[in-house]
């Protein structure tokens, strides 16, 4: 959607759980605003700082040395008060009150959704950036922190093998993405992990503790004694990896270990694609507010930069990419599978 109003000052926010990149993607938004002749206004911990009118003004020289760094200069957090009419309204006063034409919400879908909450009680201009580890946004290729989570994900899994191999154990390694297999599928497949535990995986035919031992003993007889390595999104067993390494060693005398990786994901120093795609997305956001458009997430698809209607982010879903799902559970799993997608 585009409207004839051209924005001469813009807000930005970082806002849910932080991802690497975020930064970057915020000196995007800074350098690409000066570049068009605009202000910024940034608030300070996402829709919280929206509605307590917590804003500070960015320019060049406060962000040009950030897109290294993890997290988000301008601070970020979850605000469950902003799904109320009244919050939407205040953010609206406090927007119009500061001079401020358009928006740059940096987050995932529950940002976006407080974007298009809040695009109903003010007339200006709102993009998102998609910026979120779990890569669940529908409308683009891969989101800011997606990179960076597999790599810090694989590094871990990289490490465990050895003392896997060194004991001969089972490793349970639990990362994050209890809604989205994608971590999960690109750590496991980078680490070559014998087994993973996705939701995607889990809706139709959810594996059993019986069906997982199976496989264990079934990959020690065609390889012979050695290292079992698991990939699990979290919230995909009850207790998650605890429970499951506990109750394989109680129950069925297999040595076994869990490492959850948790919030390790979102941390250290944003990989290059992801350095990359904030800037890239970034600059796009600030280009589609200077062409009057609102109401999208700025997205990159197959290379190309597109808008998509924020509503679309959410309410449609991306698939597990097919083939790497093929690759993973088939070519190279270690036991001969019976059928294709099968998981036993």
């Amino acid at each position: 959607m585009s409207i004839a109003t051209t924005a001469q000052r813009i807000g930005v926010l970082t806002s849910g759980g932080d991802a690497p990149g975020m930064n970057a993607a915020l000196r995007a938004v800074v350098l690409a605003a000066e570049h068009y002749g605009m202000e910024v206004v940034a608030f300070r911990h996402g829709y919280e700082g929206l509605l307590n009118n917590e804003h500070i003004s960015l320019q060049a020289p406060d962000v040009l040395h950030i897109l290294q760094y993890s997290g988000t200069i301008i601070k970020s957090a979850r605000c469950p008060r902003f799904k109320e009419e009244e919050s939407a309204e205040l953010a609206a006063k406090n927007l119009d009150a500061l001079n401020i034409q358009g928006l740059v919400v940096i987050g995932g879908d529950g940002s976006f959704r407080g974007a298009h909450h809040l695009g109903k009680y003010w007339k200006g201009q709102i993009i998102g950036v998609p910026g979120t580890i779990d890569n669940d946004l529908y409308g683009t290729d891969a989101t800011i922190g997606y990179s960076t989570a597999v790599a810090i994900a694989m590094d871990a899994l990289d490490k465990i093998r050895d003392t896997a191999d060194a004991m001969d154990r089972v490793f349970i390694v639990e990362v994050m993405g209890r809604h989205a297999g994608f971590i999960g599928l690109k750590s496991a497949m980078a680490a070559g992990a014998e087994r993973m535990i996705l939701p995607e995986l889990q809706k139709d035919k959810p594996l059993t503790i019986a069906a997982i031992v199976k496989h264990i003993k079934r990959v020690e007889a065609v390889r012979g004694a050695g290292s079992y390595v698991m990939v699990l999104s979290e919230h995909q067993w009850p207790g998650g990896a605890v429970a499951l390494s506990e109750q394989l060693e109680a129950e069925y005398g297999m040595p076994c270990r869990p490492c959850l990786l948790g919030h390790i994901q979102r941390g250290g120093p944003p990989t290059a694609t992801d350095r990359v795609l904030a800037s890239e997305l970034g600059v796009h956001a600030v280009e589609l507010i200077r062409d009057g458009v609102t109401g999208v997430m700025a997205g990159l698809r197959a290379g190309e930069l597109v808008e998509v209607p924020l509503e679309e982010t959410w309410t449609k879903k991306s698939p597990l990419d097919v083939n790497l799902l093929r690759i993973q559970h088939e070519i190279f799993n270690p036991v001969k599978k019976p059928a294709r997608n099968e998981q036993e």
